[in-house]
């Protein structure tokens, strides 16, 4: 009994434990559900994959059951990143413990009784404990706001390093605090139309519906609520990511109001989709990402600078060469830095490129080129945060040597591997006519079947450890039981 209490206390009650199980809830979710794809459709293995587990999969359904495989992953993110939030800054004990439960409580709910009720028949209990799930997670969203408060006097900075008011305000809390009010407001984006399913509204996926010439509100906040979320989600990571590092100075300065004015313009503008500021939502939008994505970049020369600072000390005259070996010696702290910036050739810059150019070139595509580029481009966003939550919790769990670089490089490779195949998928047309893409397109897809299989296979090691580790009296997981304050490891 004692064996099973120890063991529930560190993967419930410690911070490192409750990152480890949501990264696990992931990671079999997306092993199960990854093998009904269509490329695994086309080898065979989906169809035994539904014998074997007795899944219902009706054609006319495929939409909603995407819809809460989708929230089921979502979720879970979130709540890492909450829980990697409550460890990084200070709060009244309250909150953390109050959010953490809620929102463990309530992602649990929505993986376990959605998937069921999507793919295992349609007993509709399930689906009412699923929306109670995510109504968990939007009050622990709630008690989070309240906990983030930057305006409280406890939470006041003296430390001129950091981006702060004359008063003492932290202003990176301000961030932090911006960006969870936000995404609470827009889960209301989704949990509209959501509440008028079967009352005049029925279920869209956004790429099916994006060259309808008419939409309906509705419709249109389906649209917005995808984009801010995942959006919201990226920004957060990079908040993270800071205080990780420990970013300040001059350039910390800046790029926290920056990050804090894009995250409310950007917000705007997604919101203005639903409304009669719908023709200009876009340009609100653009207008919000630039400084939000120029905070970020602040982030990386700091970051970048940093690292190659510390790595040629004690070199007289530092080589070129021994600049940038210095920039990837650790691969766990350049990785997350490098996907941002890998970010924005395979996502930013592609929806630029996309926005700027759509009616003359992308408009008179076929629509299904279009619909290729749109979930393209949603799936290596998420996927990217994925790669730099992995990133972090490879430092967080003390990876170190060898085994460190071999888990870093492998994330980073593997993964910009698939990414950079995928975009170059998106954008064939651009260069290669339909008759003879073929060849490509099956090199495409074994680049990208390769990077994120190998990617898996490097996860399902590192959960295969952290179970083993377990069963051990004195394991790893007895340090971190002890470690709840995530601030103590700021790099």
């Amino acid at each position: 009994m004692q064996f099973i209490k120890e063991r529930f206390n560190y993967l419930f009650k410690s911070t490192k434990g409750l990152i480890l199980v949501a990264i696990a809830m992931i990671a079999m979710v997306t092993a199960l559900f990854g093998m009904l794809s269509g490329p695994m459709a086309e080898m065979g293995i989906r169809e035994v994959i539904v014998r074997i587990f007795g899944m219902k999969l009706l054609p006319a359904e495929r939409e909603g059951r995407i819809i809460i495989l989708y929230h089921s992953i979502a979720m879970a993110v979130i709540a890492i990143e909450v829980y990697m939030v409550t460890g990084l800054l200070k709060m009244k004990e309250f909150y953390r413990i109050a959010v953490r439960i809620l929102i463990t409580v309530g992602y649990f709910l929505v993986m376990i009784f959605g998937l069921i009720f999507a793919y295992w028949g349609h007993v509709w209990i399930f689906h009412g404990i699923y929306i109670a799930g995510l109504s968990l997670i939007f009050f622990a969203g709630v008690l989070l706001c309240v906990a983030l408060w930057p305006w409280d006097k406890d939470y006041y900075i003296q430390d001129k390093d950091y981006s702060r008011t004359k008063k003492g305000v932290d202003i990176e809390r301000m961030a932090f605090f911006a960006t969870a009010v936000t995404t609470v407001v827009s889960s209301f984006f989704g949990a509209v139309p959501g509440s008028y399913f079967g009352n005049g509204f029925e279920v869209v996926l956004a790429e099916n519906i994006v060259r309808f010439p008419e939409k309906s509100v509705l419709q249109y906040s389906i649209i917005g609520h995808l984009h801010i979320m995942l959006a919201l989600i990226s920004i957060m990571i990079t908040l993270i990511i800071g205080r990780w590092l420990d970013f300040k100075g001059i350039l910390h300065k800046i790029a926290m109001p920056l990050i804090i004015l894009g995250t409310i313009v950007l917000n705007l503008g997604v919101w203005g989709v639903a409304t009669p500021l719908e023709p200009i939502a876009h340009t609100i939008i653009y207008v919000g990402a630039t400084p939000a994505m120029l905070g970020a970049l602040m982030l990386v020369i700091y970051g970048w600078d940093r690292f190659i600072r510390e790595g040629i000390a004690g070199i007289p005259k530092p080589t070129f060469w021994q600049k940038i070996k210095a920039l990837g010696s650790d691969p766990l702290r350049f990785g997350p830095l490098w996907q941002m910036v890998f970010m924005n050739f395979n996502v930013s810059g592609i929806g630029i490129l996309f926005a700027v150019r759509l009616d003359e070139i992308f408009r008179v595509w076929p629509a299904s080129e279009e619909r290729i580029e749109l979930t393209g481009h949603w799936h290596v966003l998420a996927a990217i945060v994925a790669t730099i939550i992995l990133l972090y919790y490879g430092d967080l769990i003390g990876l170190k040597g060898k085994t460190r670089k071999l888990y870093g490089w492998g994330i980073i490779i593997l993964s910009d591997i698939a990414f950079a195949s995928v975009t170059i998928f998106e954008l064939k047309r651009l260069f290669i006519s339909e008759a003879v893409q073929q060849p490509l397109v099956n090199n495409l897809m074994y680049m990208i079947d390769f990077g994120l299989g190998m990617l898996l296979v490097i996860l399902a090691i590192v959960m295969v450890w952290r179970l083993l580790d377990l069963f051990r009296k004195k394991g790893r997981w007895t340090e971190e039981l002890k470690q709840t304050d995530l601030s103590a490891e700021v790099k």
